[in-house]
């Protein structure tokens, strides 16, 4: 009778599959500590520069840029990629750029109109993404080659002009030639996003 029983009831069932254990989505990892470390470094940088020890806030700069490196390889390597991440890199990176520009335009290091044109031109694809999103049509941004190359023309400039200030070293060409460059290279991307944004592209 036993064995009747044990076999009606059929082959012993597996147990059931446990869950993966710890949280679906991690905030706290090394990247975004990273990350969190530039972005602190930003009032920092601004400090150091209107105190005029552009020799520090060069050294800082240079650290908070690759540290902007260093969290992407981290986050690629580790498979640590996060939607905080996601959002805090850009974030960093663009309030490193406009604070450094409105505080060497406040010590008359770079021309105030330069640091407005920069600042516009961030606020006017900001607001109207922002302003988009709002009448109900949201905009998907990527980013243009021109973009990339603004980016970097302002990186370029931002290091040359605190290398050079803060060692009291003399280049008067080719500061002039990196502002003129980042002025034109913002023009030309701010007007392509807006072309973009007209065109729904």
């Amino acid at each position: 009778m036993p064995e009747a029983d044990r076999s009606a009831a059929g082959p012993p069932q597996p147990p059931p599959a446990q869950p993966p254990s710890g949280p679906p989505h991690v905030l706290v990892t090394l990247p975004n500590l990273i990350t969190l470390a530039r972005l602190c470094a930003v009032p920092a940088t601004i400090w150091l520069i209107l105190h005029e020890r552009l020799d520090l806030a060069f050294c800082l700069f240079i650290g908070a840029g690759l540290s902007d490196g260093v969290d992407g390889w981290l986050a690629r390597v580790m498979n640590a990629r996060s939607a905080l991440g996601a959002l805090m890199d850009p974030v960093a990176d663009k309030a490193l750029l406009v604070s450094v520009y409105l505080a060497l335009a406040g010590i008359g290091v770079l021309p105030d109109w330069l640091a407005i044109l920069v600042v516009f031109r961030d606020l006017l694809i900001v607001g109207g993404v922002i302003v988009l999103g709002v009448l109900g049509q949201p905009v998907t941004i990527r980013p243009l080659y021109v973009s990339k190359l603004n980016t970097a023309l302002q990186i370029i400039l931002i290091a040359a002009t605190l290398f050079l200030a803060g060692f009291n070293l003399m280049a008067p060409l080719v500061l002039t030639t990196l502002i003129w460059s980042v002025a034109a290279s913002t023009l030309i991307s701010g007007a392509a996003y807006v072309w973009v944004v007209a065109h729904g592209r």
